[in-house]
């Protein structure tokens, strides 16, 4: 083959070769262009998928997000106890462990133990525990932990855990709580519940500080027993250390928040073991994140396995820090008052009805600081039931019944005592502001001689006849009244004359008629019902008997009565009795502080005239068995008609208190058996007169001491050879003497 030939079949065979290489490349970039084509397409099928998707889950969740609102962390829905707190007698300010307010009683549902706290009063070491265990990156999120709430919904379409808590932060978890909006259960409608959680747990971290949201939620979590329902973190420290949140160490702190995740099953009663294990837990938690260092780390280990749990464990005695969650027993007499009076309050402040002012009162938290003086409490409870403070012998049969009041005054009571028996049962009927009874004489200084010095009718020393005043009989015709009271009941006018505060100190029923006469039946009782606050008054009481004897149709009750004598010691002022002083919700605002206002009921002067008057009832007069040794002692007797009720009232210069004996139904007491008003009432208050922090009365501007002649009641002169010692307002001072004798 020649040369052209071999290089014409050369040529041949590359073009052969070149259109095998270009048919190849063109099935290679056909391939090429339909695989690009299918991916491309799939990629733009999934872009607008993906679109469409992204766009229906925006509408979705914006659906739910623009029906959601700010949750508000006040309101709270739980049983809260409301606690009553008194002033501690020992409080030592630059004592920091000194209380200056101890528990008196709590409260509660019986279903439900919940005591609110604020943050201040949690230690850290628990608010710590809490985050550590239950939202380690609480300081840091925005309300929602989206790594853990990313795993929750993809849970719902791939179940790859068992746990469907849903990872919800504390913030979350107390939303949860508050709306009952219970997220967890995300594959049957959850997922809804979810969204709205979220976008209220973002504007719920910009409504409120973290100190905030963690105070409401450590108040709010459960800590139940299978027994109890324990609420809140005060209330699981009451119930399972028997502290106070704020004396919680850290091994305490630890096991209560190991309990959060199970309390029912992670209690330290229920299971021992298994709360010191997740307690172990929360311990190395807090060490890994800092919150603890090694050594209190290792400390606090230890500790949990000398835990002193109390339970159910009973007290009978009142100490410097109760167990809120214990049952106290029956109620004291004073907190029986002080209950109602708090539901009162309560009434009146959210303009409810009584029945709904008990149930708040029950459940909501309250705060109320009350005025008792617990020493003084328990001392006159005691002694009321001692059988030798009223009989004169061993009696074998003794069904005397009893009541004592006190207060200062301000009109903050002190001390009260419904009967003689011990209390067992709360809520029950009070001899002391429940019964009314007939005053007797001791309204005298109230209805007739207090407002008749004080209309300058009289003074001192102002000379009276004992004799009667002629009152107009159902029949219509004039008849002399009254009698003046003794074991006889006779007629016993003597016609002769006697000073004003004579009359008083013997208890002559005349003079009281006469000084009604002056001032008006309707003055006296205008006088007792309106400066005076008594409220068993009815209009038929404006007249002679009521007002000049005690005879009122419905009586008054023994606390009235002594509320009423705060004006002779206090230089006339009216001040409303008060068993609470002020009262705050949970949240710790105050919806109730005792008015500080009073009544000027008598002018000053004429107070402390009607005091010096009313001393001689107890140096010569009726009350002379109340008398003291070192405190000075003013006061009246009174006995209702036929002796059914005794009653004495004595102001010292700190307090003003009273006593009544008497049966349920109207009949005589037996005076032989039992001993005098005057004397009870000093067995049991006498102790405790004696050793007030004053000892005599001030003396108030415009009072004059000044000699008077006892024959005319003027004052004296130096030719008056028999003379007395009165006391005067300067504005009416009498005349001189001019007897000449």
């Amino acid at each position: 083959m020649n040369e052209r030939t071999k290089a014409s079949t050369s040529s041949k065979n590359k073009k052969r070769k070149r259109k095998k290489r270009s048919k190849g490349l063109n099935i290679f970039f056909g391939f090429m262009k339909v695989f690009g084509t299918f991916l491309l397409s799939a990629l733009l099928i999934v872009v607008i998928t993906g679109s469409i998707f992204a766009t229906a889950l925006t509408i979705y969740v914006l659906n739910y997000a623009d029906t959601t609102t700010t949750v508000s962390l006040e309101n709270i829905t739980a049983n809260y106890t409301s606690r009553f707190l008194y002033e501690n007698p020992d409080y030592d300010e630059n004592d920091k462990k000194s209380e200056e307010y101890l528990l008196y009683y709590a409260l509660k549902n019986t279903n439900q133990h919940a005591v609110w706290t604020d943050y201040q009063s949690i230690p850290l070491n628990l608010s710590n525990a809490i985050v550590a265990t239950e939202d380690e990156r609480f300081l840091s999120h925005d309300g929602v932990d989206f790594k853990r709430t990313l795993g929750a919904f993809v849970n719902i379409f791939l179940p790859l855990y068992d746990d469907n808590q849903g990872g919800s932060t504390i913030t979350q978890q107390t939303i949860k709580n508050l709306t009952g909006d219970d997220a967890r259960d995300l594959s049957d409608g959850g997922a809804e519940r979810k969204i709205r959680e979220i976008f209220r747990a973002m504007n719920v971290e910009k409504s409120y500080s973290k100190d905030d949201i963690l105070e409401c939620y450590m108040n709010i979590i459960s800590f139940a027993t299978y027994k109890y329902d324990i609420i809140g973190v005060q209330a699981a420290a009451n119930y399972y250390f028997g502290k106070d949140v704020s004396q919680l160490n850290l091994a305490e702190c630890a096991s209560i928040a190991a309990m959060i995740k199970a309390p029912a099953e992670l209690n330290p009663i229920e299971d021992k073991q298994a709360n010191k294990e997740r307690a172990q837990y929360t311990l190395r938690k807090m060490n890994d994140i800092g919150m603890v260092s090694s050594d209190e780390y290792q400390k606090a280990l230890k500790a949990l396995d000398k835990l002193k749990v109390t339970g159910d464990i009973e007290y009978s005695s009142v100490t410097q820090y109760e167990d809120e969650t214990k049952d106290q027993g029956p109620t004291s007499w004073f907190m029986d008052d002080a209950i109602q009076q708090s539901i009162e309050i309560l009434e009146d402040y959210y303009g409810i009805n009584a029945q709904e002012a008990n149930e708040k009162l029950y459940s909501g938290g309250y705060t109320i600081y009350t005025t008792v003086d617990m020493d003084m409490q328990t001392e006159v409870e005691q002694k009321m039931r001692d059988k030798s403070n009223f009989v004169t012998y061993d009696l074998e049969s003794d069904k005397l019944l009893s009541a004592f009041f006190c207060c200062n005054y301000y009109g903050e009571v002190k001390a009260v005592v419904g009967g003689r028996k011990k209390k067992k049962k709360s809520q029950i009927w009070s001899n002391a502001t429940d019964t009314s009874r007939s005053p007797g004489s001791t309204i005298k200084p109230l209805s007739a001689y207090g407002p008749a010095i004080d209309s300058d009718l009289v003074t001192y020393s102002t000379i009276l006849k004992d004799e009667p005043i002629e009152i107009e009989g159902e029949d219509g015709e004039k008849r002399k009244w009254p009698v003046n009271y003794s074991e006889t009941k006779m007629e016993n006018w003597s016609y002769n004359d006697f000073p004003v505060w004579t009359m008083l100190q013997n208890s002559t029923n005349t003079a009281a008629a006469q000084l009604v006469k002056m001032v008006t039946p309707s003055y006296s009782y205008n006088f007792l019902q309106q400066k005076l606050d008594f409220t068993t008054l009815n209009i038929d009481d404006a007249d002679y008997a009521p007002m000049a004897v005690g005879a009122l149709s419905n009586g008054v009750h023994l606390s009235e009565l002594v509320e009423a004598y705060q004006i002779f010691g206090n230089g006339g002022k009216k001040y409303e009795k008060t068993f609470i002083s002020l009262i705050e919700d949970k949240d710790g605002t105050v919806i109730y502080e005792h008015s500080d206002s009073y009544t000027q009921a008598l002018d000053p002067s004429s107070a402390y005239v009607m005091n010096r008057m009313m001393q001689k009832v107890i140096t010569s007069g009726t009350g002379t068995a109340a008398k003291l040794e070192t405190t000075d002692l003013v006061g009246k007797t009174g006995t209702a008609e036929d002796w059914t009720d005794l009653l004495f009232v004595g102001c010292t210069p700190d307090y003003v208190s009273g006593i009544w004996i008497g049966y349920d139904t109207l009949k005589t007491i037996p005076t032989g058996d039992y001993q005098d008003s005057a004397q009870i009432w000093k067995n049991i208050f006498g102790d405790i007169a004696e050793n007030e922090e004053h000892k005599t009365f001030e003396v108030p501007e415009g009072v004059v001491e000044a000699k008077y002649c006892t024959h005319s009641g003027l004052l004296a002169t130096n030719s008056c050879s028999h003379t007395q010692t009165g006391y005067y307002k300067e504005s009416n001072l009498p005349g001189y003497c001019n007897l000449g004798y």
